[in-house]
């Protein structure tokens, strides 16, 4: 962290008060007066609020009305990171990076370009699986630690990044979160995502994340630098954010010579879930029984219920037929039987509660793969550029697969091996929601 006090944070710590830090004002932007800027920085303390994010958790970050902190997941990823680092160069806006420890190893020089530039890095695991929510502690803590150690690498000076988290799909686990605030790693989620890991254009990222903000009117924004369709919206994003009047805050770590940023406890309390239109939910059903039939009950066809029902009851006194006479013959009524048949011998059912259940939300519901084998098809990319991606459960998968191995040099990106095609849709709220 030293290291990064050092290289990246000598403009920020600067300007330090006792409620934040004056970054970069729009008015002092080199060459773009007119650029949406950094307004403070907010310095945390990891152990004392060791996660946040409204999606998931009930705190967030002390934000006042009007400000976003602007996040970036999955990279570094040239050259789609080197032009987000351009975009926010221009705007003098700071972001905070999570890292995937693989992308950090084949990409050294975007990693220190990123530090340098000023913005803060966190690590987003080694090699970003969707498994964080079952899989052993061993192995999340192996995950965690190797991507840690990753992004060490790449800063190349002999720091740590900043001791921020976010776990991959955001599939949280309690062992997970009590392991990393045993290290005191601060986990983040998010306030609002873009849906920009989704096959949805620039314009819909664009205005997913204006209305989301919108909705709020604060929070963490989670967006991916490597995306196509972010770069392509972040320009018109921050522009119009600054259009109406939001302001943005870099948040970076405290340490032993930069003190946490006072703050009142309920500035960090989310009382509400954070609110934007809900993604419809669709349930698949069994098809509808047929209405009984007066058949089912044992009782003919042509037998009217309705006759029954309204007809009043007669009750004829008893009367005996004169002396020698045979009594008429008595008509038996149709014997009615229990319906359905069958069912008499099963348990007792509890009864429901009054809110209606709804079913546990799959891995398909963040755009994940299924376990069903889907039809393949093939994607072809230029040499000189990144393969473009089209769902948050295959694309980094394949895109980790397709980089250079290891112990070679690093290079341009080949080609991805076939993709499969799976189905795409937005929720909500993760799993794991207010644990």
């Amino acid at each position: 962290m030293r290291g990064l006090l050092r290289r990246g944070l000598p403009m920020v710590i600067c300007g330090l008060s006792l409620f934040g830090a004056t970054s970069l004002w729009a008015d002092e932007c080199p060459g773009n007066p007119d650029a949406l800027g950094t307004s403070r920085t907010i310095v945390v303390d990891p152990s004392e609020h060791p996660r946040l994010g409204a999606m998931q958790y009930h705190e967030s970050l002390p934000l006042e009305d009007h400000e976003v902190v602007i996040t970036f997941d999955d990279g570094p990823l040239p050259p789609r990171s080197t032009r987000v680092l351009e975009i926010l160069a221009h705007e003098c806006v700071k972001a905070t990076y999570f890292m995937v420890g693989r992308m950090a190893r084949s990409f050294p020089d975007t990693v220190r370009h990123t530090r340098d530039a000023g913005h803060t890095i966190g690590t987003h695991s080694y090699s970003h699986p969707f498994t964080f929510h079952k899989m052993s502690i061993e192995k999340a803590q192996s995950e965690i630690n190797d991507g840690i150690a990753a992004v060490a690498s790449a800063l190349g000076d002999g720091t740590e990044p900043a001791p921020f988290f976010r776990i991959p799909g955001l599939l949280r686990a309690d062992g997970v979160e009590r392991y990393l605030a045993s290290r005191q790693i601060q986990v983040w989620s998010a306030d609002f995502p873009a849906d920009d890991w989704l096959k949805i254009e620039p314009t819909q990222v664009y205005a997913r994340a204006l209305q989301r903000i919108e909705a709020n009117h604060k929070g963490i924004l989670l967006l991916h630098d490597i995306q196509t369709r972010t770069v392509e919206a972040l320009p018109n994003l921050l522009r119009e954010l600054k259009r109406r009047g939001y302001r943005v805050v870099h948040v970076v770590s405290a340490t032993a010579d930069l003190p946490r940023t006072a703050t009142d406890s309920s500035q960090w309390t989310k009382h509400a879930r954070p609110r934007w239109p809900a993604a419809p939910i669709i349930i698949e059903t069994e098809a509808e029984l047929l209405v009984p039939s007066p058949a089912s009950f044992g009782v003919d066809a042509s037998f009217d219920s309705r006759s029954v029902i309204h007809a009043p009851v007669h009750r004829p006194h008893a009367s005996f037929p004169p002396r020698g006479q045979t009594p008429a013959p008595q008509v038996s009524t149709p014997r009615v039987s229990a319906w359905p048949r069958g069912l008499g011998g099963l348990p007792e059912v509890p009864a429901l509660p009054d809110r209606p259940q709804l079913p546990a939300p799959s891995s398909q519901s963040l755009g994940y793969l299924g376990n069903a084998p889907p039809p393949w098809i093939e994607i072809s990319a230029s040499a000189d550029a990144a393969p473009e991606t089209t769902g948050v459960g295959n694309d980094i998968r394949h895109l980790l697969d397709s980089l250079p191995p290891e112990d070679s040099p690093t290079g341009s990106i080949p080609p991805l091996p076939p993709q499969p095609r799976g189905p795409i849709s937005t929720a909500s709220m993760p799993r794991g929601a207010y644990p």
